[in-house]
């Protein structure tokens, strides 16, 4: 590595620290006081406080790398050029790819890490915050708090695969029910599908409940089964439910991929959309870092004085806003169908990475 390279990484890495250390200082603060009253009302103790929020250090280092390495970026860029020391290295024949290139290789080292920290190290972190929520952060004998999910989708236990368009944890319901019964192959062996579904003592009482019945070939065996009302000894509560649904959420990729092939056999075309732009979706959100960067760049090389420092700075946070706001918006037409989900996942990175390698070209 030249001594340009390590100058500019030495200044860009107390700089990207110093944002990583603000901003999980700042979430672990106000989330302490946004549930202050609870902490003290359970007497949550600091030990317990102390690993919750370890827990939570990954997934926070995930969420904020993207700003951070952009306020880095600008900072670091915008100091060499105010002290004229870009100009410099432009007279000593360097081009900006040149004085660049070791802010693009700390977007990859950053995106490789993220890769790893959202896919092998969150899952297991969030696994424990879950399991500290139900044990220290609930009072017993209290009442379950009431939470809904939407378009829920979770393997059970004997193969069934588990749809919901609703489901009200609290409340024990269950709507827009679709439960897919698979052999050990696989292979689709019943169908059953029920308006909605309430949860008693004795198992699932599923109301408008229709069943149907594959052979070996996944052809349909006879009439489906109607039943006004029926008691289905399901094994999962709604507690399973519950844990279920937050393991969603957090899967690695292995398990997406699993869950992706067993929706495919069983044709719960909704679900295995969102499933695929969810994957889809891991495997890009780590490169955001690195876009963040080359976004940040030519605005950087821009600023010459305090103030235009600042008005730089504002203007990549705003772009950086529209970033995060177009790659939702890209995402969910992935989930409506109406785009391709690998499309739907790499279409912002895409979009501004080319403005930004046009912007850094044009670059004087």
């Amino acid at each position: 590595m030249r001594i340009i390279d390590r100058y500019i990484l030495k200044s860009l890495l107390p700089a990207f620290f110093v944002c990583i250390f603000v901003f999980v200082f700042l979430y672990v603060v106000i989330d302490i006081f946004s549930h202050l009253d609870e902490i003290l009302k359970l007497r949550v103790n600091l030990s317990v406080l102390k690993d919750y929020y370890l827990y939570f250090l990954p997934l926070i280092f995930v969420q904020t790398c993207p700003i951070a390495s952009l306020l880095s970026t600008v900072w670091t860029l915008g100091q060499l050029n105010r002290n004229n020391e870009i100009i410099a290295l432009r007279a000593a024949g360097l081009s900006v790819w040149h004085i660049i290139k070791s802010l693009i290789f700390f977007g990859l080292i950053i995106s490789i890490l993220i890769f790893i920290i959202n896919d092998k190290v969150i899952p297991l972190t969030q696994a424990k915050i879950s399991e500290i929520k139900e044990e220290k952060f609930q009072a017993k004998g209290t009442q379950p708090k009431i939470k809904e999910f939407k378009n829920l989708s979770i393997y059970g236990l004997d193969n069934r695969l588990f749809h919901f368009s609703r489901f009200i944890y609290g409340q024990n319901k269950i709507e827009g029910i679709t439960i897919l019964e698979q052999d050990q192959n696989q292979n689709l062996l019943s169908k059953i599908v029920a308006a909605e579904g309430y949860w008693q003592k004795n198992g699932w009482l599923f109301k408008k409940c229709l069943i149907y019945r594959f052979d070996e070939l996944g052809q349909l065996k006879g009439r489906p089964e109607y039943f006004p009302e029926k008691l289905m000894n399901l094994p999962e509560t709604p507690n399973d439910l519950l844990r279920q649904s937050h393991d969603i959420t957090f899967m690695n990729l292995a398990q997406l991929s699993d869950y992706i092939l067993r929706l495919s056999k069983g044709g719960a075309t909704a679900a295995l959309r969102n499933f695929e732009v969810d994957f889809q979706n891991k495997i890009s959100f780590p490169f955001t870092s690195l876009i963040i960067i080359f976004i940040g760049i030519p605005f950087s090389l821009y600023i010459r004085s305090r103030v235009t420092m600042f008005g730089s700075l504002g203007i990549c946070i705003a772009i950086t806003f529209l970033y995060f706001v177009a790659n939702a918006v890209s995402l969910a037409l992935g989930k409506a169908g109406l785009i391709a989900p690998a499309l739907s996942a790499w279409l912002t990175h895409i979009i501004f990475g080319l403005a930004a390698l046009v912007l850094i070209n044009n670059l004087p």
